[in-house]
């Protein structure tokens, strides 16, 4: 529970069922915060667990204050304190330098069965003991040379079609906060994280400009706030700092859009995801004639291989509309 003090100060604590509330010190994300609700958690006093300085779980504790961690994305840093939560339950008490490579590929094929699961993992750890090595805590990286789990082949989030398009616009008209919620995305090709910050304050003369959270907020993309979505943000309702609100017009985090915005597809019957909107917005500029510079352009993506996949798509269409043409003729 985030609270604010009468002096402005941002205060943290947890309470576990209908325990006490636990005051968390430290600043929030930081090694010492995150040691104190660990140990809130599983029962014990912010004092009362203090990690053995030769241990994964202090060395883990350590690398949570370095700037290596802190300039990961937040939602990247939630993701790995989850994994090490379990790491640390499970193996925290052991010896740092006792880590090696078969521990790594164990804990790797103990999550085999879900290989997203399997990567996050050693991805998790490759940051930790990297970390260590260069800072000469270890003098081998136990993650180096292990690789992860092949990726399952396939097109990842499904795209939306135009009829599911069409049936959550009927079932979400204009002037309801869910029309706002699918139209600044399939309007602005932004991922959720960038869809719920972009605001009145990010317009200038009719285009917006907003740094890419996947970027680490080093990538500007610039949208042209078009007619339709113009209309929709005019209808509302919206957010004082952001068009994506709730129902009382407070910001939502990704992960509480990602939820909302789901539940709000399956009550127009569809089932699909804000990943799968994005997805048919990059669809229908490809089929307009976008070429890989400007769809990089205006989704943020680099080294051209993600919009080459929309443009070859695209490029497909047209050949094979061509195609049948002559097909015709020459049948005649």
């Amino acid at each position: 529970m985030r609270e604010r003090t009468r002096h402005g100060k941002v205060v943290w604590y947890v309470r576990k069922g209908d325990g006490p509330r636990i005051r968390i010190p430290g600043e929030y994300g930081s090694g010492e915060f995150t040691e104190a609700y660990h140990a809130a958690i599983s029962g014990q006093s912010p004092a009362s667990k203090k990690a053995q300085s030769d241990t994964l779980e202090w060395l883990i504790t350590r690398y949570r204050e370095t700037s290596a961690w802190l300039t990961l994305a937040a939602a990247t840093r939630r993701q790995r304190e989850n994994i090490f939560k379990h790491v640390i339950d499970k193996s925290g008490h052991e010896r740092f330098a006792d880590i090696t490579r078969s521990h790594m590929v164990a804990g790797r094929e103990r999550r085999a069965s879900t290989p997203a699961q399997a990567r996050n993992f050693l991805d998790a750890m490759r940051g930790v003991f990297r970390w260590a090595l260069d800072a000469g805590m270890i003098e081998v990286d136990p993650t180096a040379g292990v690789k992860n789990i092949a990726r399952v082949k396939g097109e990842g989030f499904e795209v939306w079609t135009e009829d599911e398009v069409a049936q959550y616009e009927q079932r979400w008209p204009i002037g309801t906060k869910e029309r706002v919620w699918l139209d600044v995305i399939l309007y602005t090709g932004l991922r959720r994280g960038d869809a719920v910050r972009i605001g009145k304050q990010h317009v200038r003369d009719g285009v917006a400009s907003i740094k890419t959270e996947k970027s680490r907020y080093t990538i500007e993309v610039t949208i042209p706030i078009l007619s339709t979505l113009q209309a929709t943000l005019d209808a509302g309702p919206t957010g004082d700092l952001a068009f994506i609100c709730g129902d009382k017009g407070q910001p939502l985090t990704k992960e509480s859009f990602g939820n909302v915005f789901r539940e709000a597809c399956r009550k127009a019957g569809v089932q699909k995801s804000a990943h799968g909107v994005r997805k048919i917005g990059a669809t229908r500029a490809a089929n307009a004639g976008a070429t890989v510079a400007e769809l990089e352009a205006l989704f943020g993506w680099q080294g051209g291989a993600m919009a080459s996949l929309y443009t070859r798509s695209a490029d497909r269409r047209r050949l094979a509309k061509g195609a049948i043409n002559k097909l015709d003729r020459g049948t005649n």
